[in-house]
């Protein structure tokens, strides 16, 4: 079978990007992959086995059926933490396998040790504490009663680890309030160690924060869209950029690269509607290759009439409206183009390229939304 188009994941820069991220956080933190999301669109299982060859032994999930997923994936027994979702009935079975989750109200902590306690097997969990995020994690107010019942059950649970998330480490509006963040984080560490409740090890930094807050680095960090090869924003980008290596404008490389090809060509004539509605009229006689992608694999609709691909080196205009399996492109003066010839829709061809930034700005979208709303069943190919 063979689809309408495909995703390169390229293993190569991933590697580059661990090493840039390992040079900032220095050799003792742990990296943990952060792969929610599909693993920001790049696929869960092709990331987990370049991260495994990289050398990463830690992965970060959003919710329980990806956490499943990387268990399954994982060749080399790696440690899986969920950061948020888990059905009850699953937790028996997470614990038995030893994954370890988040624990941000007394319902879920009850019902670890609960489960603890019934098959003797020690839950691992990482105790999440609200420091300004507002969504989840144990208030302020509940540090009493949380660290009498981590003592009271110490031998039931593991206490892997003290966490916390930061309300958007990445953009300078929030400084004043992640710096909050920090000091509220080592308010709930001190007291704590006060009470004799220790943790394994001590986590907040997500991207972000390892780049641009050194002080966040601290026993591991969780490390999602730089891992990918991007700059959580312009502001990260910036506010790193005087202590990038010297030669080396961006240490981060792109691991994404969407292909498809041409699957009929047709002329226009002057005046003459492209596709649906009257939204293009040609304004002289055209050529057009169409290419079976359109906003059912997650080619924005916004994108019509001006989203741009790459064809036999040169940039070409999608005109018309994206439907949803296809779209129409000018390809003005390219010549011996015929069918199957190579379109790239984001990526690099000819010197040229189309980054995930600009097709993201393209259809008001982060690089985030964009990458994670590419389907499943797109293939993804790892280039080594």
């Amino acid at each position: 079978m063979i689809a309408t188009s495909s995703l390169e994941i390229s293993a190569k820069a991933y590697r580059q990007n661990i090493r840039y991220i390992r040079s900032e956080i220095g050799p003792e933190p742990t990296i943990s992959a952060v792969v929610k999301g599909n693993a920001y669109g790049h696929g869960i299982s092709q990331m987990v086995e370049i991260a495994e060859k990289a050398g990463i032994r830690h992965f970060s999930t959003f919710s329980s059926d990806e956490a499943w997923e990387v268990w399954k994936e994982s060749k080399k027994g790696s440690e899986i933490m969920i950061l948020g979702m888990l059905h009850p009935e699953e937790m028996e079975e997470l614990i038995r396998k030893g994954i370890s989750f988040y624990v941000f109200d007394f319902e879920r902590l009850q019902k670890a040790i609960g489960i603890s306690s019934e098959t003797g097997i020690q839950a691992k969990v990482h105790i999440e504490v609200e420091t300004g995020f507002h969504r989840t994690g144990f208030d302020w107010n509940q540090r009493e009663k949380l660290a009498e019942l981590l003592l009271e059950n110490k031998d039931n649970i593991a206490i892997e680890g003290l966490c916390t998330h930061y309300a958007g480490a990445e953009s300078v509006s929030n400084f004043v309030r992640v710096k909050n963040q920090i000091a509220r984080y080592h308010e709930f560490k001190d007291f704590f160690n006060a009470k004799g409740v220790s943790f394994r090890i001590y986590h907040t930094a997500c991207s972000a924060a390892t780049l641009i807050f050194p002080e966040t680095i601290m026993d591991m960090v969780r490390i999602g869209i730089a891992g990918y090869g991007f700059w959580p924003t312009k502001e990260t980008f910036f506010a790193k950029l005087n202590s990038l290596p010297k030669g080396n404008k961006n240490p981060l490389r792109r691991l994404i690269t969407w292909k498809s090809t041409v699957m009929s060509l047709k002329s226009v004539k002057t005046g003459e509607f492209v596709g649906y509605g009257n939204s293009y009229m040609a304004l002289e006689n055209i050529r057009l290759a169409i290419v079976p992608v359109g906003y059912g694999h997650g080619y924005s609709r916004l994108l019509s009439n001006q989203g741009m691909v790459l064809i036999s080196g040169q940039y070409c205009q999608v005109v018309g409206t994206v439907t949803m399996n296809a779209i129409a492109v000018n390809i003005g003066k390219i010549k011996n183009l015929k069918v199957g010839d190579e379109v790239v829709l984001i990526g690099k061809q000819g010197g040229k390229e189309i980054t995930v930034a600009s097709f993201s700005e393209s259809t008001q979208q982060v690089n985030y939304e964009m990458l994670t709303r590419l389907p499943k069943d797109i293939p993804r190919i790892i280039i080594p």
